[in-house]
Order: structure tokens, then sequence, then C-alpha cells
């Protein structure tokens, strides 16, 4: 497929009389024609970027939207900007098929330019271009049986055939480095195409061996990647599928942070600290004197609170970053909607895995506002494990009337607490309550469940029954 293309931008190329560059409509450069020519200007920071890396910054994606290519059923022309880093015009052929955007054909302009009737027939061959790519697209959707297969076929020789299907369709491709995405839950059919994917499914609510919990459709996308380091890029184009387009997760090079969206999911409000189940000392900032009777009895009086402990890194995922934290009322979908992303996996070996991976992301970031609406995986940190575990709703004997309704503010403060590690005048802060009202909760919470909550091993019951619920709430 790739030399199909490649010799149709030569023969564009020698239409006109110019060396053409052809890129997908997410600006991906697909193909490329030589460059002989020793003027400096021919290759411009924009041109030159987009070959050398194989895609386009999204300022220059937008820069160049701007002048209507995206709708256009004709040439394009595009003057110079040199402070955008474009020397030299462009003329943009759109490609299409049946009406839709598939990509673009760019090539520099120059004075005099190209003919008419030579734009006319470069046009004819940029439809040619057009069904390809839609071909390509068409293929990767026709590929939702021998993938819907792989995600729900039990163990064993069942499963084993199942990949062996999908390699054998994939092809070369099979063997390369892949992400499962599973965006829940998901209406309607699966889209007809989705950037970088090498195949789409929808996976039903009731399909067996397919993990995470019942009654939703999930959305299932394989992803191709170029490298590790192609993730951002990769989620960027998949949060368009989104009800409102996201960014991707932090931490990945070159991708945007904005800001978080609102939700209704209520949340615990710590500020800062990292998440420590279990074990850890009631310490913190300041020193502290006085204080009533705390929790099971234990005067929590003279306790010293020494440092902070370690910032939550790599914790904000798509738009839970800057005035997204929790307690803040947002939640970490968007309009209900969240996606997990896998960790990258080479071949299809790993791909069962890789999928309970996704359905656990995208749990994870439907329940904690500070990593939705796009969560993945290596960056959801307890939920890796509580993710694994069957859905359903938490039954421990311990803390059943802690998770009634009627305790809902009880298990808050329980949760922010632990949270917050232990560390009381952070808990206090972060709920907005003096803290004789928290040490008040923490019994209450005591006596509700008969948990000591300076036993390390009863905390970590606790916190794991509270993030249990809070997951498959």
């Amino acid at each position: 497929m790739k030399g199909d293309y490649q010799d149709l931008v030569d023969e564009i190329s020698a239409l006109l009389g110019a060396p053409a560059t052809l890129e997908n409509r997410d600006f991906r450069l697909i193909a490329f024609g030589a460059h002989d020519s020793e003027d400096d200007l021919a290759m411009d920071p924009v041109r030159t970027r987009s070959i050398l890396t194989r895609q386009s910054t999204a300022a220059v994606r937008s820069w160049f939207e701007g002048f209507g290519i995206a709708r256009a059923t004709g040439p394009v022309r595009i003057p110079a900007a040199p402070d955008a880093g474009v020397f030299r015009g462009r003329i943009c052929l759109p490609v299409r098929y049946r009406g839709i955007v598939q990509g673009y054909v760019w090539l520099l302009d120059r004075d005099p330019g190209p003919a008419p009737e030579a734009l006319e027939a470069a046009m004819e061959v940029a439809q040619r271009i057009g069904v390809l790519l839609a071909e390509e697209a068409k293929a990767g959707a026709d590929l939702s049986r021998e993938f819907l297969a792989v995600l729900t076929a039990g163990r064993g020789w069942q499963q084993d055939m199942a990949v062996a299907s999908l390699r054998l369709a994939l092809g070369a491709g099979a063997e390369g480095l892949h992400a499962a995405v599973c965006v829940a839950p998901w209406a309607g059919e699966a889209p007809s195409s989705v950037p970088g994917a090498a195949a789409v499914c929808v996976v039903p609510a009731d399909a067996a061996g397919a993990g995470g919990p019942a009654g939703q459709d999930r959305l299932a996308v394989l992803l191709r990647l170029r490298s590790p380091d192609a993730m951002g890029p990769a989620l960027t184009a998949l949060g368009r599928l989104l009800p409102r387009p996201v960014g991707t997760v932090t931490g990945q090079p070159g991708t945007p942070r904005p800001a978080a969206p609102t939700g209704t999911r209520p949340g615990p409000a710590p500020t800062g600290g990292t998440t420590t189940p279990g074990g850890a000392a009631r310490t913190g900032g300041a020193n502290q004197t006085g204080g009533a009777a705390g929790a099971g009895g234990a005067a929590r009086t003279g306790r010293t609170e020494t440092g902070g402990g370690a910032g939550r890194t790599g914790a904000a995922l798509a738009g839970g970053a800057a005035g997204g934290g929790r307690g803040s009322g947002t939640g970490g979908s968007v309009g209900g909607v969240s996606a997990g992303v896998s960790e990258p996996a080479q071949g299809l070996g790993e791909l069962p895995g890789a999928w309970g991976q996704a359905v656990a992301a995208a749990r994870a970031a439907a329940a904690e506002p500070r990593l939705g609406p796009v969560a993945q995986w290596a960056g959801i940190g307890p939920y890796r494990m509580l993710g694994a575990l069957p859905a359903g709703p938490v039954d421990d004997p311990a803390t059943r009337a802690l998770l009634s309704p009627a305790h809902r503010e009880l298990a808050r403060t329980a949760e922010v607490f632990l949270d917050c590690a232990g560390q009381a005048g952070r808990a206090a802060a972060a709920l907005g309550v003096h803290r004789q009202t928290l040490y008040y909760r923490l019994g209450r919470v005591e006596q509700l469940t008969g948990l000591d909550l300076d036993s390390g091993e009863d905390r970590l019951l606790l916190h794991m029954a509270l993030k249990s619920a809070r997951l498959n709430g």
C-alpha cells in the first residue's frame, strides 16, 4: 500500500513539476517526492519537520486548517508566513473520498504557478489516493470480527486461535508495536475510521470474557505505534472519540495539557502527597499539640508531623491538570465517557492482557477525577491491582456499614485521610473542616468498622475497600 502512495505522489510531482508530499487527515506524513532544488527556501522549517519527524505540530495543523482545507474540494493556495516558519507559499490538494477528507497533498507554490489543466489532472490523482486511504481505513474496521474474538475468547486454545486469525488478517503489521484502548460506555456502531488504528470493534455489554463492569458496551481500538514515544500523538488523535476533544496523558513528550473538564462525580480532596494504603504514620506538616482523643481512643497529642512526602508524579492525566484536582467537584470523564490505554506491546501475543489493562484504566479514569478522561494503565497507581479483580460491589463485613449511603460523608473523610497518608493536618485542610471534627469522624469510622486506624493492616483493608467502591460505583 505504501508503494502505491509513493507512485501516486511521484505522479503528481511530475504533473506539476514540483516535489509533493502526502499527509493523512491528522497531518502524518505518508509519502513525499524527491527534493533536488538548491533553493534554501524549498525546505523551510515546517516542511523539514514534516519529513524528518513524519508529523506536524498541533500549531502548524491549526494554522493550515484555518485556510479551510478540510472543507475545500479543489486546490487551496496558502501564502507564505515567515513568522510561522512557512517561508514559501503552499498549494494544498485536498484528498477526499465520497465527500470526506482523507488527507492532503502539499506542494510549494511558485510564480508562475501550475497551469489550471495541470492542477485538474493532479486533483484526479488525489482522488485515487483518497480511494486508497478510505479502503485502508475500512480494512481496519473490517477486522472487527477477528478483533472482537480475541477480546472475548476464553483462555487456552480458543484465545490462541483468535489471536492467530487476527495476526493473519493484519499481515506483516501484526508483529509491530501496539496498544489496546477501551472507551466506555459506548453507544452505537464503531466509527468508520480511527487515526492510527489497526482494528476497531464494539464489545457488547454481555460479551463473555471481555472484562470490566457489566451493563455497558465498550469501544475497543487496537492502536498501531511506531515507537513507545509515539503514544502521545496517538492518544491526542484518539481523544477526538470522546464527546469533546481532550488532550492526552501528561508526561508524554510534546502533549498538551488542557484544563479539566467539568463533571458530576464527587470525590475526596487531598492536596498533594502520595497515596499510601496502610502503614503510614499520621505525620505531616506541623507539630501537633493539644488535640482530643482520636479514633479508637488513642490520643493524637504531641505527634510531630514531619515531611510532606513526595508529590503525585504522573497522576494527572488528560483533563486532570491545573485546576482539576480532587475535591474540585470535577469528574474524571467527559460526558460520562472515559478511555483507558494499555502499555505498548510488541506483536499480538499479549493483546488479551493489554485489553485488561485498557479496561482497568478506563474504569479508573471514570472513578477518579484526577485520572480522567484518558488514563494510561501505567499511571493509575493502586487501580492497576484493583482493576484486575472481578467487577462488582464491595461486600467486606468490616466496611459494609461505612459504605452505605447513610455514611457517605464518613467514607469520604476516611478516604481523604488515607489518601493524605494519615496526615491529619493535610486531611482536615483538604476536607475544609477543623482538626477536631476530623478526629471525631475518624472515631465514628472506627466504631462502624471495628478497624483500628493506627494499624497498618486495618488501614490497608479500609483503603482498598474505599477505592474498590469508587472503582465499582
